[in-house]
């Protein structure tokens, strides 16, 4: 369990450092990139929405409304490959599936480099 929150906490600094370059890397405003964590502080409280892709799919609105209670929808992915983990609609880390406290969790294994952010972008 220590390993898993070390993991944690290193996979979060990772994600707090991607958010610092993004900030400097994109800021107009000098404030933002002088002052250094002094400026950032006021960043920390914005809430951010965090989604987990477990796969996808393409389906024809015939098959949907076939879709009943225990329907089975095949997704692209294999079992066991990474999870997408996005932020605010944009993929920021792969990760793969833990349980916590009998709650389903992601351990962040990989962050995606600025510049396949970047790409993502457009």
């Amino acid at each position: 369990m220590a390993d898993e929150t070390q993991d944690t906490e290193q996979a979060v600094k990772g994600v707090a450092q991607a958010a610092e370059g993004m900030v400097a890397a994109t800021a107009e405003q000098p404030q933002l990139t002088g002052g250094g964590q002094q400026n950032l502080d006021f960043l920390l409280d914005v809430a951010l929405q965090v989604s987990v892709e477990v796969g996808r799919c393409r389906m024809s609105i015939q098959d949907l409304l076939q879709l009943g209670q225990g329907s089975v929808i095949e997704l692209t992915k294999l079992a066991g490959e990474p999870l997408d983990i996005f932020i605010n609609e944009r993929p920021i880390a792969r990760g793969e599936a833990v349980i916590v406290n009998e709650k389903f969790g992601v351990r962040i294994t990989d962050i995606i480099s600025q510049q396949e952010r970047i790409e993502g972008l457009g």
